[in-house]
Protein backbone atom coordinates (compact mmCIF):
# COMPACT_ATOMS: atom_id res chain seq x y z
CA UNK A 1 0.00 0.00 0.00
CA UNK A 2 1.33 3.43 -0.94
CA UNK A 3 0.77 6.84 0.60
CA UNK A 4 -2.62 8.50 0.42
CA UNK A 5 -2.30 11.08 -2.40
CA UNK A 6 -4.07 13.87 -0.52
CA UNK A 7 -1.97 13.27 2.58
CA UNK A 8 1.19 13.30 0.46
CA UNK A 9 0.07 16.55 -1.15
CA UNK A 10 -0.94 18.29 2.10
CA UNK A 11 1.68 16.97 4.51
CA UNK A 12 4.76 16.51 2.32
CA UNK A 13 4.76 18.25 -1.06
CA UNK A 14 3.03 21.50 -0.16
CA UNK A 15 4.90 22.24 3.08
CA UNK A 16 8.23 21.31 1.51
CA UNK A 17 7.71 23.62 -1.45
CA UNK A 18 6.48 26.41 0.83
CA UNK A 19 9.57 26.11 3.05
CA UNK A 20 11.70 26.37 -0.08
CA UNK A 21 9.69 29.41 -1.20
CA UNK A 22 8.83 27.61 -4.46
CA UNK A 23 5.19 26.56 -4.03
CA UNK A 24 2.70 26.81 -6.84
CA UNK A 25 -0.34 24.65 -7.64
CA UNK A 26 1.32 23.48 -10.86
CA UNK A 27 4.58 22.51 -9.21
CA UNK A 28 2.66 20.72 -6.48
CA UNK A 29 0.73 18.71 -9.08
CA UNK A 30 3.90 18.05 -11.07
CA UNK A 31 5.68 16.58 -8.04
CA UNK A 32 2.64 14.58 -6.99
CA UNK A 33 2.41 13.13 -10.50
CA UNK A 34 6.15 12.45 -10.59
CA UNK A 35 5.92 10.40 -7.39
CA UNK A 36 2.76 8.66 -8.56
CA UNK A 37 4.41 7.46 -11.73
CA UNK A 38 7.80 6.66 -10.22
CA UNK A 39 6.66 4.55 -7.27
CA UNK A 40 2.88 4.62 -7.08
CA UNK A 41 3.42 6.93 -4.10
CA UNK A 42 5.75 4.66 -2.21
CA UNK A 43 4.74 1.16 -3.24
CA UNK A 44 8.42 0.44 -3.92
CA UNK A 45 11.25 2.53 -2.50
CA UNK A 46 14.31 0.92 -4.10
CA UNK A 47 14.84 -0.60 -7.50
CA UNK A 48 17.34 -0.53 -10.35
CA UNK A 49 16.13 2.85 -11.62
CA UNK A 50 16.40 4.83 -8.41
CA UNK A 51 15.59 5.29 -4.75
CA UNK A 52 12.62 6.63 -2.85
CA UNK A 53 9.16 7.78 -3.74
CA UNK A 54 10.52 9.69 -6.77
CA UNK A 55 13.02 6.98 -7.88
CA UNK A 56 15.94 9.38 -8.04
CA UNK A 57 19.28 7.84 -9.02
CA UNK A 58 22.34 8.53 -6.88
CA UNK A 59 24.08 10.23 -9.82
CA UNK A 60 21.16 12.59 -10.35
CA UNK A 61 20.96 13.31 -6.62
CA UNK A 62 24.63 14.30 -6.65
CA UNK A 63 24.16 16.44 -9.77
CA UNK A 64 21.39 18.42 -8.05
CA UNK A 65 23.85 19.21 -5.27
CA UNK A 66 26.98 19.75 -7.38
CA UNK A 67 25.48 21.59 -10.34
CA UNK A 68 22.59 23.48 -8.76
CA UNK A 69 22.43 23.75 -4.97
CA UNK A 70 26.18 24.35 -4.58
CA UNK A 71 25.69 27.75 -6.22
CA UNK A 72 23.01 28.98 -3.81
CA UNK A 73 24.08 28.69 -0.18
CA UNK A 74 20.72 29.80 1.25
CA UNK A 75 18.76 27.32 -0.83
CA UNK A 76 21.27 24.55 -0.13
CA UNK A 77 20.88 25.23 3.57
CA UNK A 78 17.08 24.95 3.32
CA UNK A 79 17.34 21.64 1.46
CA UNK A 80 19.97 20.30 3.87
CA UNK A 81 17.63 21.31 6.70
CA UNK A 82 15.16 18.65 5.55
CA UNK A 83 17.78 15.89 5.94
CA UNK A 84 18.46 14.00 9.14
CA UNK A 85 21.72 14.86 10.87
CA UNK A 86 23.36 11.45 11.05
CA UNK A 87 22.04 9.51 8.08
CA UNK A 88 22.75 12.30 5.63
CA UNK A 89 26.42 12.31 6.62
CA UNK A 90 26.70 8.51 6.58
CA UNK A 91 24.65 7.79 3.45
CA UNK A 92 23.08 10.84 1.79
CA UNK A 93 21.35 8.79 -0.92
CA UNK A 94 19.42 6.86 1.75
CA UNK A 95 17.65 10.13 2.63
CA UNK A 96 15.79 9.77 -0.68
CA UNK A 97 14.12 6.63 0.67
CA UNK A 98 13.61 7.47 4.33
CA UNK A 99 12.82 11.18 4.24
CA UNK A 100 9.86 12.31 2.14
CA UNK A 101 10.43 16.04 2.57
CA UNK A 102 14.09 15.75 1.60
CA UNK A 103 13.21 13.57 -1.42
CA UNK A 104 10.60 16.13 -2.46
CA UNK A 105 13.12 18.96 -2.18
CA UNK A 106 15.57 17.03 -4.35
CA UNK A 107 12.81 16.15 -6.85
CA UNK A 108 12.05 19.86 -7.13
CA UNK A 109 15.80 20.36 -7.53
CA UNK A 110 15.82 18.02 -10.53
CA UNK A 111 13.32 20.26 -12.31
CA UNK A 112 15.23 23.39 -11.24
CA UNK A 113 18.58 21.93 -12.34
CA UNK A 114 17.10 21.27 -15.77
CA UNK A 115 15.58 24.78 -15.97
CA UNK A 116 12.14 23.26 -16.43
CA UNK A 117 9.46 25.65 -17.57
CA UNK A 118 6.66 24.67 -15.18
CA UNK A 119 3.24 25.00 -16.84
CA UNK A 120 1.11 27.74 -15.33
CA UNK A 121 -2.17 25.82 -15.52
CA UNK A 122 -2.18 23.26 -12.70
CA UNK A 123 -5.17 21.55 -14.34
CA UNK A 124 -3.38 20.97 -17.65
CA UNK A 125 -2.27 17.42 -16.98
CA UNK A 126 -0.95 17.02 -20.52
CA UNK A 127 1.37 20.05 -20.13
CA UNK A 128 2.56 18.73 -16.76
CA UNK A 129 3.18 15.37 -18.42
CA UNK A 130 5.30 16.96 -21.15
CA UNK A 131 7.33 18.83 -18.53
CA UNK A 132 7.85 15.60 -16.58
CA UNK A 133 8.79 13.69 -19.75
CA UNK A 134 11.34 16.29 -20.76
CA UNK A 135 12.97 16.84 -17.36
CA UNK A 136 12.29 14.00 -14.92
CA UNK A 137 11.45 10.76 -16.70
CA UNK A 138 13.26 7.88 -14.97
CA UNK A 139 12.73 5.22 -17.64
CA UNK A 140 13.19 5.67 -21.37
CA UNK A 141 10.09 3.71 -22.35
CA UNK A 142 7.73 5.96 -20.39
CA UNK A 143 5.70 8.51 -22.33
CA UNK A 144 3.66 11.55 -21.28
CA UNK A 145 0.53 9.39 -21.46
CA UNK A 146 1.91 7.29 -18.60
CA UNK A 147 2.20 10.41 -16.43
CA UNK A 148 -1.36 11.44 -17.27
CA UNK A 149 -2.72 7.98 -16.46
CA UNK A 150 -0.70 7.75 -13.25
CA UNK A 151 -1.75 11.18 -12.06
CA UNK A 152 -5.40 10.66 -12.86
CA UNK A 153 -5.38 7.30 -11.09
CA UNK A 154 -4.73 9.20 -7.85
CA UNK A 155 -8.03 11.01 -8.13
CA UNK A 156 -11.15 8.95 -7.37
CA UNK A 157 -13.29 11.09 -9.67
CA UNK A 158 -10.53 11.26 -12.35
CA UNK A 159 -10.29 15.05 -12.12
CA UNK A 160 -7.17 16.95 -11.26
CA UNK A 161 -7.34 18.42 -7.80
CA UNK A 162 -5.86 21.88 -7.84
CA UNK A 163 -3.96 22.78 -4.73
CA UNK A 164 -5.29 25.66 -2.71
Amino acid sequence: MGINPQDFRLYVVRPTLKKLGKWSPSLENLLLGSAALASQLGMELKCDIGVGVYKIRAELHHRVWDEFLAFDADLASKVRGFASQREFLANPDMELAINLAYATAIAWGVYALNHADIPEDANNTEALAKCWHQHFRTQDHLKPEHFVAGFRSLQPDKKVIVAA
